[in-house]
């Protein structure tokens, strides 16, 4: 299905075919493709790039499609790779986190860090974080595919000691 390119978002660099490699959803899923390009916010004289996930809801395109700027896409990548190194070793405290110090780390951005810590305001942590920990679990293969891809691409551009 072809990315429309008459809409605010203007794509420039697509995949057509995301419905077919969305993880668990692939080949039956609304997310039908990706796109980096021109931001729908853009100002006259402003322009942002952003990333864009395309949903099709088999009859017209939804408005519950999602545009990032890509400096966000970057920073979801870098909280979904942190939390999946903490739950390689979450085994060793009994509710798969410390109470008493819920900061995982702080990743160093723009001269300030961004924090990435369990949430405990949440009520329901201790049962959802086991929820969530059994998913990551069951996602490994699908999940290691993709940050084995994002490390070799990143070796390629020359980034970190791999």
């Amino acid at each position: 299905m072809k990315i429309p390119v008459s809409l605010k978002h203007k794509p420039v660099i697509v995949s057509e075919n995301y419905e077919n490699v969305d993880g668990r959803y692939a080949y039956s899923s609304d997310a039908k493709g990706l796109s980096l390009g021109l931001a729908q916010w853009n100002d006259r004289g402003k322009v942002d790039i952003s990333a864009k996930v395309w949903r099709h809801t088999g009859e017209k395109w939804s408005r519950q499609s999602e545009e990032l700027p890509i400096h966000r896409v970057l920073d979801l990548a870098i909280l979904i790779c942190r939390s999946s190194l903490h739950f390689r070793d979450a085994y060793k405290y009994e509710k798969l986190y410390s109470p008493e110090n819920t900061t995982l780390d702080r990743v160093g951005l723009q001269g300030d860090a961004m924090t990435v810590s369990v949430c405990s305001d949440n009520p329901m942590l201790d049962e959802d974080i086991k929820l969530f920990a059994q998913q990551l679990g069951e996602d490994g293969e699908l999940l290691g595919e993709r940050f084995s891809v994002l490390a070799k691409i990143l070796k390629e551009m020359n980034y970190g000691n791999f």
